[in-house]
C-alpha cells in the first residue's frame, strides 16, 4: 500500500499497530521473525499485514526509512566537512549503526544492493551513491585507498556490522568497523593519526 493514498480510521489503526509490532518483533528476533506473529499480535490476519506490506522487504523498507533518509542527508553534510577522512568515518558509523539496528539486517542489505527486483534495493542504491561521493573525496586528497571500491567497502563494513553484533557487550560493531576502516587508509594515514570519533 502505497503511503500516499488515504486510508480509512481502522485501516490507518491497523497499519500503526502493525508497525509497532514488526518494530517488536524485528528488534527480538531479527529480521526473519515470524510475520504471522506480527499480525497477530497486531489483532489483524495475516492478509491485512500483506494488504498493507505486500513483502517483508516493503515492511523493513518502511520501519527504516527515516534511518536511510538521515543518512543521505548525512552524507551531503559531511561532504563540506573539512577532514574528508573524518568525513567518511562519521558517515560509515551511521551506516553500520542503521545495517545493525536488526538482526539479520546486514545479510539482506547485501543482497540487496545486488538485487534490482529488491524493495530495499533503491534505498540501498542511494546510500552507496551518497557513500562514492565521499570516498571519492577522501581518495582524491590520498587520505583512503584508491584500489578500493564503494560496494567492497559497504560489503566489508556490512560483514564488520553482522560480526558485531555476534560479539558480547555494546560496542562490537564500531570497534570492528573502525578496525576495517583503519586498514583503508593510505599508509601514510595510518602511521599519522587515528580517525577521529564521530561528531
Amino acid at each position: 500500500m502505497t503511503d500516499d493514498k488515504p486510508m480509512r480510521a481502522d485501516a490507518r489503526r491497523n497499519y500503526e499497530r502493525l508497525l509497532v509490532e514488526a518494530r517488536r518483533a524485528f528488534a527480538e528476533r531479527g529480521v526473519d521473525a515470524s510475520l504471522e506473529e506480527v499480525a497477530r499480535s497486531a489483532g489483524v490476519g495475516i492478509g491485512t499485514l500483506y494488504r498493507h506490506f505486500p513483502t517483508r522487504e516493503d515492511l523493513i523498507e518502511k520501519l527504516l526509512r527515516d534511518r536511510f533518509d538521515t543518512q543521505a542527508d548525512k552524507a551531503r553534510e559531511l561532504l563540506a566537512a573539512e577532514d574528508p577522512l573524518d568525513g567518511l568515518y562519521a558517515w560509515l558509523i551511521g551506516f553500520g549503526e542503521t545495517s545493525a539496528v536488526y538482526r539479520g539486517l546486514a545479510e539482506l542489505l547485501a543482497e540487496a544492493l545486488d538485487d534490482p527486483e529488491s524493495r530495499l534495493h533503491a534505498s540501498c542504491s542511494a546510500m552507496r551513491d551518497a557513500a562514492s561521493q565521499l570516498v571519492e573525496r577522501a581518495q582524491a586528497a590520498g587520505v583512503f585507498r584508491a584500489d578500493v571500491t564503494v560496494q567492497e567497502l559497504l560489503l566489508l563494513l556490512h560483514g564488520a556490522s553482522w560480526a558485531g553484533s555476534h560479539l558480547p557487550g555494546d560496542g562490537g560493531t564500531e570497534r570492528l568497523m573502525t578496525l576495517v576502516f583503519t586498514g583503508l587508509r593510505t599508509s601514510e594515514q595510518r602511521g599519522q593519526r587515528a580517525v577521529s570519533a564521530p561528531r
